[in-house]
């Protein structure tokens, strides 16, 4: 997932288990010239969104194990990473990264949407619960757009 590829990033080269998200950000804009400043921030504020970093007081910390996430040589993450995804996107992104095939998912997904008859968020989440897929902040945020 290049997202959690982006993210991991800062934190393998620098090699520490935080980071002040003003070393986040130069990681990101100054030492890769990935992202401006502002599009770094941006994607520290969807990583925490989308549950692979938490912010405390002083720093951002993964939710993952940064070393254990693959960046392939010459990746350069796309601005299309900038776009917050949706809640049934999130869960796809799981599942596919779990070594789910994505078009099998998608089809298996819409049968349970019209046979239960909830929207594809739900359907989407029930179907990698049932795969044992933790997808939790998916389904928290699937939830919370329902209120809206």
């Amino acid at each position: 997932m290049s997202l959690r590829s982006a993210v991991a990033a800062p934190f393998k080269g620098r090699g520490e288990d935080e980071l002040a998200e003003s070393e986040f950000v130069v990681a990101l804009s100054l030492d890769r010239d990935w992202f401006s400043p502002e599009q770094a921030t941006r994607l520290a504020d969807i990583a925490v969104g989308e549950g692979l970093l938490e912010r405390t007081d002083e720093a951002l910390v993964p939710t993952f194990d940064p070393a254990d996430t693959t960046i392939p040589e010459g990746f350069v993450p796309d601005e299309e990473l900038l776009r917050r995804r949706s809640a049934f996107e999130q869960v796809l992104d799981a599942l596919v990264a779990d070594g789910i095939d994505k078009r099998e998912a998608v089809a298996e997904i819409n049968e349970l949407q019209q046979t239960l008859a909830v929207t594809i968020e739900a359907a989407a989440v029930l179907y990698a619960r049932r795969r044992d897929i933790d997808v939790s902040e998916a389904a928290d945020r699937a939830l919370a757009e329902l209120g809206d």
